[in-house]
């Protein structure tokens, strides 16, 4: 493979975040971010194992007739491959490899009922986790405050304090399947994002700072590598200053947006690590 950063953005049947994303990824120093609809995987002129981080972009896969993601999640863990295999097979080969894998909103919901997050055990077969409807019952589109774990693994968040970052959805809250299970997501440190208060003080569970009601406050989840992270808040919508909400009015706003953080430590990690 090429010593250049490659990034896939996923697009198709809904999904409509994936030009944000790309351009994110490169404006934090991927070498190549090509958006590529699913189609192009399913009839073989594109292939996973020629990138390194693959994104999956927010949206409304198939129009969450069937519950957010989950017809997505059924596609991608059952659709063939023109000349053999299944795309799953190409995920799995991906995430054995060591790659990068990153699930924004909608594709956060992928990723959990695909059974890719959390994956206690290694077990990225099974969902142990899924993402339901918003305690308010509404949509919600507001800016967050997310408090950052230091103990986790994710690459994504290294270094982070706390975050700024937008959600707009309607089944954003994370519920684990068994108290158990959401204890192995807690002793792992495997939350690395949780909405907070204002001054990132800590996790909260107060509306309209969490604003679905999740588990733990939590807004992001990790598996034990650290490699497949997804979160419902959009850092790709918050990559330049003018981005945020309030930036004619905040005098000190750096140029680089927040959300830009998460993709730079993933092109810094694969450069380091996979190149």
């Amino acid at each position: 493979m090429s010593k250049q950063v490659r990034a896939i953005v996923i697009a198709g049947n809904g999904t409509n975040c994936e030009r944000e994303v790309a351009h994110a990824c490169r404006i934090a120093g991927a070498d190549v971010a090509d958006i590529v609809h699913i189609a192009e995987l399913l009839a073989g002129r594109a292939r996973l194992d020629d990138y390194h981080f693959l994104n999956l972009a927010g949206g409304f896969l198939d129009g969450d007739d069937l519950g957010s993601a989950k017809a997505g999640a059924n596609r991608l863990l059952n659709a063939p491959v023109k000349g053999g295999g299944h795309l799953i097979d190409q995920v799995r080969r991906f995430i054995e490899a060591g790659k990068l894998v990153m699930g924004v909103c909608n594709g956060f919901q992928l990723m959990v009922k695909m059974g890719l997050l959390p994956a206690l055990d290694g077990d990225y077969r099974r969902q142990s986790a899924t993402l339901t409807f918003n305690d308010g019952g509404r949509f919600e589109d507001r800016w967050t405050y997310l408090k950052a774990d230091s103990a986790s693994p994710c690459i994504y968040t290294r270094g982070l304090e706390g975050i700024y970052l937008p959600v707009r959805h309607g089944e954003g809250k994370f519920v684990a399947e068994s108290p158990q299970a959401l204890e192995r997501i807690e002793t792992g440190h495997l939350a690395p994002l949780k909405y907070s208060d204002p001054g990132y003080e800590g996790p909260t569970m107060e509306y309209p700072f969490n604003p679905n009601g999740s588990q733990n406050a939590i807004a992001g989840v990790c598996d034990e590598s650290g490699r497949l992270f997804g979160l419902m808040p959009h850092p790709e919508a918050y990559v330049h200053r003018t981005h945020h909400p309030r930036w004619t009015r905040e005098e000190d706003l750096p140029e680089e947006g927040m959300g830009l953080w998460l993709y730079q430590n993933a092109v810094r990690f694969i450069r380091e690590e996979l190149l």
